[in-house]
């Protein structure tokens, strides 16, 4: 079976409204989140990995790596469902902003707001911009960013 003849659970470019607020499920950020993600990244950096370095920083302890908790949203916004079978291709990322920390033990969560529709040249796909933030249990917001993505347009057969 071709993965065009199941059931698309995703969104289409036209199922998103312009000023329509998204929110996915939470997710507990751990330690080992943290670890993992430096043994992939290679970034080992002493303020991840070092609880004794941390003590004599503001954030006391280790903090999630900034690309971490984008990945971390990226994966909410998936298990939402709204890309399954409708994604092409995510464009870019502007205005990136790393807020507040991310620790052992945040439960994090993303609000998207969508900010934007264009069609393209092309009849079968089109562009949607998301004002994304990434919030933690107690409403502080982690990071905010722009996301562009580009979505199937729904079949017209």
């Amino acid at each position: 079976m071709s993965h065009h003849q199941h059931a698309v659970r995703g969104r289409y470019f036209e199922d998103f409204t312009v000023g329509e607020d998204l929110v996915t499920s939470g997710r507990t950020v751990t330690s080992t989140d943290i670890v993992n993600f430096a043994c992939i990244s290679g970034d080992f950096n002493e303020i991840h990995t070092n609880f004794e370095y941390c003590k004599s920083t503001p954030f006391g302890e280790p903090i999630a790596h900034g690309p971490l908790i984008y990945a971390i949203a990226g994966g909410l916004w998936h298990s939402a469902g709204y890309n399954e079978g409708t994604i092409l291709a995510m464009l870019g990322v502007e205005d990136w902003r790393l807020v507040s920390p991310v620790k052992h033990g945040d439960t994090i969560h993303l609000e998207a707001h969508v900010a934007s529709k264009r069609e393209t040249s092309k009849p079968d796909r089109g562009v949607v911009a998301f004002d994304r933030r990434i919030v933690k249990q107690d409403g502080t917001v982690a990071q905010t960013m722009r996301v562009t993505l580009m979505y199937r347009r729904r079949p017209t057969a």
